[in-house]
């Protein structure tokens, strides 16, 4: 049976902008993880025309309809009765839904009115998932064609449901298949020159995996996805052919799936009992930012100085006075001099140092905005290189601490330090 699903997210607040539909890319994760395909993902508004439409286009297409929003308990909300009208159907008081919603908001409230209790009001043509967190129920709809579910559109609610109740019947109801993807983060290759070094190897990919690329500035992800009966046979290909990655691309790959590089970097220098410390100045913090935002930190990351001003490099770093008058405070003697200061200072095993030119202004012709230098420090020894990461500030201070990152990363791995 055709185990193509579509997603229907229905509000206003999604159309306008006013709140992100999150729920959307959760779902299709989750689907996946299952075996089941997602098609189509679409939006539209708390309005009977288009509900109604969007519900005969998508039973005609998919098997599966996933719905969620529009159950609340406001004039605004009419999911429901729309599905009664789509479906041939009336809305039916649910005993057992109207215990769920008074357990629910006992001690919230002081009575149940009107509009919470009609929230037992149900379809007659349809099996009640029941919500104990929350006062609207999951209605799941049998058709020729396949199957409708409308879910609450609060996050929390929508995922209890898939999780326990909904994925469980997919599967038990459909014959589904394994999928399994594969992500590989590739650094400093634009996206046209890898799509061409891999071009022999992507023609000598088996049928069942398929390639996407997927770029972001200054790095790609490359996502393999195997789709078949056999997830042994699946892992096997997508083993093979990362394996096959390596002698055309090796020294470009820094990481897999959902891993951030800040994460491995802790790893390996928890692993090392090393320690790590910052020293950033067009980066602004957003180092220090990434790798405490990682749970464990502590056990590694000693501490960053945001060393703007010159007189802070100067006198928490040791930098030479001298040398920013002769070379510049973006210059490889400077940020140097930043990084051996932060170990020194930090009293840590590793440290990496940022100077840079964010802009809008200050750039000049031989250091136009956009110019960054990093240097990585361990042991007593340093080392530094330039960038140029263009003249869009915001990108520039990410650029900068997550090449920074990255390339920390496979200095520790290769011992290049």
């Amino acid at each position: 049976m055709n185990t193509q699903v579509e997603i229907v997210t229905i509000g206003d607040e999604l159309l306008i902008g006013q709140v992100v539909d999150t729920n959307s890319a959760w779902m299709g994760q989750q689907l996946n993880l299952a075996g089941f395909t997602v098609n189509r993902i679409t939006s539209v508004s708390d309005n009977k025309h288009e509900i109604l439409s969007i519900l005969k286009e998508t039973t005609e297409r998919s098997a599966i309809v996933l719905v969620t929003g529009g159950l609340g308990p406001t004039r605004d909300d009419i999911t429901k009765k729309c599905l009664c009208e789509f479906f041939n159907t009336r809305l039916i008081l649910n005993q057992d839904v109207l215990a769920d919603i008074q357990c629910f908001l006992k001690g919230r409230v002081t009575h149940i009115n009107p509009l919470n209790h009609d929230q037992a009001l149900v379809p007659e043509k349809c099996t009640i998932i029941r919500n104990p967190i929350g006062t609207a129920p999951i209605m799941w709809f049998n058709s020729n064609s396949g199957v409708v579910v409308s879910m609450p559109g609060v996050p929390s609610e929508m995922k209890r449901a898939m999780e326990i109740e909904i994925i469980p019947r997919l599967k038990k109801t459909f014959i589904n298949q394994a999928i399994l993807h594969k992500t590989i983060h590739i650094f400093n290759i634009p996206e046209a020159v890898l799509a061409e070094k891999l071009t022999h190897w992507e023609d000598n990919i088996p049928s069942d995996i398929k390639v996407a690329y997927l770029p972001s500035p200054g790095k790609i992800r490359l996502r393999l996805t195997g789709k078949g009966a056999d997830s042994v046979f699946l892992q096997n290909h997508i083993n093979k052919a990362i394996n096959d990655l390596y002698p055309i691309i090796g020294e470009n790959i820094y990481g897999f799936d959902n891993e951030p590089v800040e994460a491995s970097i802790l790893k390996l220098l928890s692993n090392q009992k090393s320690t790590l410390s910052c020293a950033e100045s067009c980066s602004g913090g957003y180092m220090a930012h990434l790798l405490t935002s990682i749970a464990g930190a502590s056990q590694v990351f000693k501490g960053s100085v945001v060393a703007y001003a010159n007189e802070i490099k100067t006198g928490l770093l040791g930098v030479s006075n001298t040398d920013i008058e002769t070379f510049g405070a973006v210059s490889c003697q400077v940020v140097e001099q930043m990084a051996l200061g932060a170990c020194k200072t930090f009293n840590t095993d590793y440290a990496i140092a940022t100077s840079g030119i964010a802009g809008p202004s200050g750039g000049t012709e031989e250091k136009p905005v956009g110019t960054v230098w990093i240097a990585w420090a361990a042991n007593g020894k340093v080392i530094s290189q330039k960038f140029q990461f263009g003249n869009n500030r915001e990108r520039t201070i990410l650029r900068t601490a997550e090449t920074g990152l990255i390339l920390l990363k496979q200095f520790i791995e290769n011992n290049k330090i």
